[in-house]
């Protein structure tokens, strides 16, 4: 069993940043792939970021010269470091470690960019 738990929502400005965290415990060594995920209200889930363990990247073209996702392996923590947000990244955000066909999930946090 995987255990995630994500941190750093908020509040922000347009334009603003904030840094999410996921951080990792249980059987942490089975996680091939970690993402992140959002769900706007009224909308379906959406892929934001995903990195592999070998330290590969991909990201949605909405946040593409924005996002930046990143792992620390020592402390089993995924970061997506949020920049120059728009109110249409308002969403609750997710993260998600993937091992073949097993997925889990954490609760989600909830990031909301109004003026």
């Amino acid at each position: 069993q995987v255990q995630l738990v994500e941190s750093g929502g908020g509040l922000v400005q347009p334009g603003g940043s904030l840094r999410l965290s996921c951080a990792a415990s249980g059987s942490i060594f089975s996680i091939n792939v970690m993402g992140w995920y959002r769900q706007a209200p009224g909308k379906q889930r959406e892929l934001v970021a995903f990195i592999t363990s070998e330290g590969s990247t991909n990201y949605a073209d909405s946040v593409k010269g924005r996002f930046t996702i990143s792992r620390d392996n020592a402390k089993n923590t995924v970061y997506l470091q949020m920049n120059t947000l728009k109110p249409e990244d308002t969403a609750v955000y997710y993260c998600k470690g993937s091992h073949g066909v097993l997925d889990y999930w954490g609760q989600g946090t909830q990031v909301t960019v109004s003026s």
